[in-house]
């Protein structure tokens, strides 16, 4: 996607002056598709109270608008930038690729929300390109206008840098997914893929075609099977089924669509009883599920898939949509090469949401992941840490006295704790020493790690989807709003390595559950506790959820007035 550059406020001033600076924070934010630049420099010629830092927001995804709802702009300079000018309520654009919702329905624009929340935001649509951290700079581009040089290129400064641009979709290199295929990942993508599948219907309804000719346009292939493209074959099913055979009567019987993926369930990241029920759903449905096969090529008019038992199998197919995974950007590539992370898939992050060998650059969403510190690499500290008498051994009261730290710090060794069914640090402990009846019981370093080797192997990445990027906009936005009070009230744990405590508690991922629409007014929920619900009830759940998360009151009361539209005349056909 091409990202353009509009100048809000003061650009051609901004572009020919230098005049006194003011401090401004760098925030890059986006969600989905599209990264954000913001121009940092800010002037006046009135007597200045005491400077702000310059925030610039790259990307108006799910991280970077929930860091702008939530940051409190009286502390900060805020300049926003993005190549697109509005916000996306993206798990709904399955829903908008059939007409059930309408695409101005799940948009905010950035702006409102901006204007809505004060204080002093300034916004450019525009692209980065490239990251100088050493000169804490960046380098953007405009395509909706140029400058003096006719390349419509500048350059913003900051002092933090906040980093949201979301992620684009991954081919995995496979031959002919970008000139063949359709993504999901854009609103934009979505009304490609309605227009689409009106294209197919049509030209299957042409008198001079034979009935393979109209079979192969209207075969409709989706690759991946997670829960985009799981809800993307439920919503074409039920358009298909209730509005399109009514339309289309000719022709509504050479309707196929398959459902491929290389793994050997669909839905794998949910509990086994809503995969086994998907896929018992979709065989009654008549959609194919192609489970075990891998594609690799994509073709204009067939798409070849391998499977161990079957070898090489060419289908033909009139539409389809690639929905296998995430890649990174390319300039997040280049940024990445530039602080030491070539080989990492995308930015490396700490606990606090900070790039790792990176002063002041933060990043949120897709476009990075928290690479939680392992015990083991700590442990020879934290052993140094706990034995406060310095006697070369631990016992059961110290390594009590800083449990909580090492909670905190280290949440693996709870998670480990409750997979074992550990009632305290006493059975852990168990492992290393046999002996924890008493306090005064002695560990050796070597004990010591003996007893918590594995508690490592509860440390997982966090998946990439709103949720997580909504959540971790909105911690960096309250550790922004009180750093000046935490560098003299710190409120994190104790520094294993370094003296002092962390200013902040590092973020924590609570997972609120998860929703796989399976078509006929049937919704799978997979909520904490191994709650698990499928059928008509959770629908209903599925759309107070969803029409609760609306970022306004306008974009709820759209989605809902589109819910009802759908039940009473059906959904649009138009090929618009």
């Amino acid at each position: 996607m091409r990202w353009t550059a509009f100048v809000w406020e003061g650009a051609s001033r901004a572009f020919n002056q230098r005049p006194a600076v003011t401090n401004l924070v760098l925030v890059l934010a986006a969600s989905g598709g599209g990264g954000l630049v913001a121009y940092a420099d800010s002037q006046s010629d009135q007597p200045q109270g005491p400077k702000k830092k310059k925030v610039v927001v790259l990307g108006t995804g799910w991280g970077g608008t929930t860091f702008l709802r939530n940051l409190d702009s009286k502390l900060y300079d805020v300049q926003v930038i993005s190549p697109r000018n509005y916000f996306a309520f993206t798990p709904l654009l399955p829903s908008v690729t059939c007409g059930t919702v309408e695409p101005r329905s799940v948009v905010e624009p950035i702006r409102r929300i901006l204007e809505k929340k004060g204080g002093d935001f300034k916004f450019w649509e525009a692209e980065c390109f490239k990251i100088d951290p050493a000169k804490k700079k960046i380098h953007c581009r405009s395509n909706a206008g140029t400058n003096f040089d006719g390349n419509g290129e500048f350059l913003v400064d900051y002092d933090y840098l906040v980093v949201a641009v979301g992620a684009r979709s991954n081919t995995f290199n496979t031959p002919g997914v970008e000139e063949n295929c359709h993504f999901l990942k854009e609103v934009e993508d979505a009304q490609k893929i309605r227009r689409s599948v009106m294209d197919c219907f049509e030209k299957a309804s042409l008198p001079y075609l034979n009935e393979e000719e109209r079979k192969k346009n209207l075969h409709f292939v989706i690759v991946g099977g997670g829960p985009t493209g799981v809800e993307f074959a439920a919503e074409l099913h039920d358009f298909v089924t209730e509005d399109l055979s009514k339309l289309y009567p000719s022709v509504q019987h050479l309707v196929k669509i398959s459902l491929i993926e290389a793994a050997d369930h669909i839905l794998t990241m949910f509990d086994k009883r809503i995969t086994n029920f998907a896929e018992d759903k979709f065989g009654r449905n008549g959609i194919d599920v192609k489970t075990g096969y891998k594609v690799v090529k994509v073709a204009k008019d067939a798409i070849t898939m391998q499977n161990p038992a079957a070898g090489d199998v060419a289908v033909p197919y009139g539409m389809a949509v690639w929905s296998t995974g995430i890649g990174t950007r390319p300039f997040i590539v280049d940024f990445m090469k530039q602080i030491g992370q070539a080989n990492r898939r995308v930015l490396a992050t700490d606990e606090w949401l900070r790039v790792r060998e990176c002063d002041d650059v933060y990043a949120v969403g897709d476009c990075a992941t928290i690479n939680q510190r392992r015990v083991m690499e700590d442990i020879s500290e934290i052993f140094r840490v706990a034995d406060k008498d310095k006697s070369g051994t631990l016992t059961v009261k110290e390594i009590q006295d800083i449990l909580e730290d090492i909670y905190v710090r280290y949440p693996q060794v709870k998670l480990y704790m409750k997979s074992k069914q550990m009632n305290g640090i006493a059975d852990l402990i168990r492992t290393g020493n046999g002996d924890t009846e008493k306090e005064s019981v002695e560990l050796s370093i070597e004990e010591f790690k003996k007893a918590l080797s594995l508690v490592d192997s509860q440390v997982k990445n966090l998946p990439a989807t709103a949720q997580v990027a909504a959540q971790q906009g909105q911690y960096l936005a309250k550790c922004f709003n009180k750093m000046e009070y935490a560098e003299e009230n710190p409120e994190g744990p104790i520094r294993i390595r370094g003296e002092g405590r962390h200013r902040f508690l590092p973020f924590r991922y609570r997972h609120l559950g998860q929703f796989a629409p399976l078509g006929g007014e049937q919704t799978a929920a997979q909520l904490p506790g191994d709650w698990v619900s499928i059928g008509h009830s959770s629908q209903w759940l599925w759309y107070s959820v969803y029409a609760t998360k609306q970022i306004s009151w306008r974009t709820r009361a759209l989605v809902i007035s589109d819910w009802g539209r759908r039940f009473i005349f059906g959904r649009d056909s138009s090929g618009i």
